[in-house]
This record gives C-alpha cells, sequence and structure tokens, in this order.
C-alpha cells in the first residue's frame, strides 16, 4: 500500500533533491539554501546526501514522513535518557543533551528532553527549592504568677493620683 503525502511534502522533497542534486556540482550550500527558501545545515546536507544515495537517488528517499515535525527522540534514546537520569538523579537536562549529541549524533531540546523525563517521573521539580528552617528551640514557658492580669486596681476607681479619668 502506498502512502499518501500531501503535495507540500513532494514540494520540499524536489526542493531537497535540487539542492543536492547543484551541491554535487559544486554550488555553495548558503547561496543554494537563501535561493530555494529552505534551512538546511552542513551536517543535515551529509545526511541527506547519505539517505538519498541509499535510496538510489530517487526523490521518494526525501519524503519526509514526519509533515514538516521536528525529529523526536528514538526509543532507544528515551531508554539512554531513562538509564542515566535514574543512576545519576542529579543531571540537568543541559548535561543530558550534550551526551545525546555526543553519543547518537542528534539534537533534542532541553525541553524535549525534560518532557521525556517527566512523563515517568524522574525529572526534579521545578523553581528553587524552599529554604529549610531549622525549628527554633522551644524554652519552657515561664511559670504562672499568682496576680498575673491584674493591671487595673479597684475595676475602675480612681488612680492614686486622684484624677478618675484616665
Amino acid at each position: 500500500m502506498k502512502k499518501y503525502y500531501p503535495p507540500v511534502v513532494h514540494q520540499k522533497a524536489e526542493k531537497l533533491e535540487q539542492l543536492l542534486r547543484r551541491l554535487e556540482a559544486g554550488a555553495e550550500l548558503g547561496q543554494l539554501c537563501t535561493e530555494l527558501a529552505v534551512e538546511v545545515t552542513p551536517e543535515r546536507a551529509r545526511k541527506l546526501q547519505a539517505k538519498y544515495e541509499a535510496g538510489g537517488r530517487q526523490r521518494a528517499a526525501l519524503l519526509d514522513g514526519r509533515f514538516g515535525h521536528w525529529q523526536h527522540a528514538n526509543s532507544a534514546i528515551r531508554a539512554y535518557l531513562y538509564e542515566r537520569k535514574q543512576a545519576e538523579p542529579e543531571l540537568t537536562g543541559p548535561q543530558l543533551a550534550e551526551e545525546v549529541v555526543q553519543r547518537y549524533e542528534v539534537r533534542v531540546s532541553v525541553g524535549h528532553i525534560n518532557h521525556i523525563l517527566r512523563e515517568v517521573a524522574l525529572t526534579r521539580v521545578t523553581g528553587r527549592p524552599r529554604k529549610q528552617v531549622e525549628p527554633k528551640p522551644t524554652a519552657p514557658p515561664p511559670p504562672a504568677q499568682a496576680h498575673a492580669g491584674l493591671f487595673f486596681p479597684g475595676g475602675g476607681e480612681a488612680s492614686p493620683r486622684g484624677d478618675g479619668d484616665d
């Protein structure tokens, strides 16, 4: 059964094929990208060339089944992230992203790595940690006094100064 691709995906594959053929002819990548209105890094151009060659130099090899969505981490990368984070919980997203680039030669954004880890509850709580407040040593309450609370002698009578209006 033949897979359906929208016209936009076919147009993109056609542009990429033109780009690869003109690169082989000696054109400059930057100039071709602006002329064909595509964004391709030198690394991506090498990967596309290998994919094109492996597909028998057919445009069908350049059809993108992701329909314009960015490449996400495959199951091997996900398993690696889970394993690393379980082994060392203090690892941060940027550190893991760098390890993925070194190991798999694939760039995965830090936000996506954190999203993957959050799905399996392997991320740290966001924000700053709360300050640990140490409880103050509690002193025993003072002993009760016999006349505590008797501040107004006479219940409203005149004070010893003699004026009755206080």
